[in-house]
């Protein structure tokens, strides 16, 4: 079973900086861009991605002398009091308060260090697939800084809110605060020894599903292996054999997952009623007298449809249903019965490879493009001349019965929103 442990951060030093650190911090690694770098950056010369993001695209690693830099910079942090060591081990309560849809939610997490167990081999679930470009350049900048930058997001089960209530800290001030993209973030240090152990207790025996952070976590046991080959078996509390997380309950009301919307387009010298034509054999099509914009409304969690369709061509709003789910046991029978059934496994292995990409097309395959926003799927379809497939968000019942099936997700099944924040906390290895 995972075990987590309390630890020394280093963190921004706040009696230099303030509590507030809104222009030290900044989002997860691999959701930004050269122009989101330079953005942190002229805020602030000493913002985290400094040092965490050292090569773009970080889809592949970079020359050696870029993370050799990114160290020089980290240890002068370190040296110049910018970085400050916690001066005992703790566990960090961690909010991020925000708002979506119209609604307000508090998410309420907490960082630890939980030790490493490979990928079937303990109680530590991946819902997705892993690269070897990105785990490359975290592991050469793991390597050149000899800390974990940024956390992995994991997800626990906790039906009667035991640990929640363990890290509730109540009407205390936080430690630390910060704005990041209008998420209000909130940390608060725990280093009370009882109340450590009494949270390291109540965690145990409880699985972990990795929510966010794959190549993180994948790079952390890779360090870990590589430090074993070169130095030896390494002592059992040796940092090597831990990873940064950030931990939050699946029955946490402020934890949701959002939707990532396909659309689908060239199609060659086909047209688009030739493949909504196609399409017709695997979903139920019924047009609706509706515009681009009320698009996602038409397809709320409970609605009995499966998938919204937006066609430029007419400007056209069709809602789908799923009506062959069983054909996936003879398309994909080495795949588990919770894969398929996900909407996401139908779309992808039916209704792509199968119809539109084998049926449809002869066996080319169609352009397809993900995104977060309902509105920049609908503009990306007009542009392309595509169709934009308006899709559910998958459900915490459905991630935790493909983890535990063993295994993993369609790309892009799930989008945890929002992003955990790197900066707050780094762990050092060394």
């Amino acid at each position: 079973m995972p075990e987590i442990a309390p630890f020394r951060a280093l963190r921004y030093d706040t009696k230099r900086f303030s509590t507030d650190v809104s222009k030290l911090i900044a989002p997860p690694y691999d959701v930004l861009e050269a122009k989101d770098k330079a953005e942190l950056l002229a805020g602030s010369d000493r913002n985290i991605v400094a040092i965490d993001l050292p090569y773009m695209p970080p889809k592949k690693a970079g020359p050696d002398a870029l993370y050799a830099q990114a160290a020089d910079v980290f240890n002068r942090w370190k040296n110049d009091g910018t970085l400050a060591l916690d001066d005992k081990p703790a566990l960090y309560i961690y909010h991020q308060a925000y708002e979506h849809g119209g609604c307000s939610y508090t998410r309420k997490k907490f960082f630890a260090r939980m030790r490493i167990e490979a990928f079937g081999e303990g109680t530590v679930f991946p819902h997705e697939q892993t690269f070897g470009g990105p785990k490359e350049d975290r592991f050469k900048l793991m390597r050149a800084t000899q800390c974990q930058l940024s956390p992995v997001f994991g997800l626990y089960n906790d039906p009667e809110n035991a640990i929640s209530r363990l890290l509730d800290p109540g009407d205390r001030a936080p430690d630390m605060t910060a704005d990041m993209q209008g998420i209000d973030n909130r940390l608060w240090v725990l280093q009370d020894a009882a109340a450590i152990d009494a949270v390291c207790k109540a965690f145990s025996g409880r699985a972990v599903y990795i929510a966010d952070g794959h190549h993180r976590y994948g790079t952390a046991l890779n360090y870990r292996d590589t430090l074993i080959k070169e130095q030896g078996d390494l002592p059992n509390d040796h940092p090597a054999r831990f990873v940064l997380v950030g931990l939050c309950a699946m029955e946490d009301p402020g934890c949701i997952i959002l939707p990532t919307h396909r659309t689908v387009s060239g199609f060659g010298y086909l047209t688009v009623n030739d493949i909504l034509t196609v399409l017709g054999d695997g979903i139920e099509l019924c047009r609706v007298d509706a515009d681009a914009a009320e698009a996602e409304r038409l397809l709320a969690p409970d609605s009995p449809h499966d998938v919204v369709l937006y066609v430029p061509n007419g400007e056209r709003i069709f809602i789908g249903t799923f009506f062959r789910r069983d054909i996936l046991a003879q398309l994909a029978p080495d795949r588990s019965e919770a894969w398929r059934k996900l909407d996401l496994a139908y779309l992808h292995r039916y209704l792509i490879e199968e119809l539109i990409t084998g049926r449809a097309m002869g066996g080319f395959e169609p352009t397809v493009h993900y995104f977060k926003v309902t509105q920049a799927a609908i503009e990306d379809a007009r542009q392309t001349n595509g169709i934009a497939l308006i899709t559910k968000a998958c459900t915490m019942d459905e991630l935790r019965a493909v983890s535990h099936a063993g295994d993993l997700m369609p790309q892009k099944s799930t989008f945890f929103y929002p992003k955990l924040a790197t900066g707050l906390v780094i762990n050092p290895l060394a």
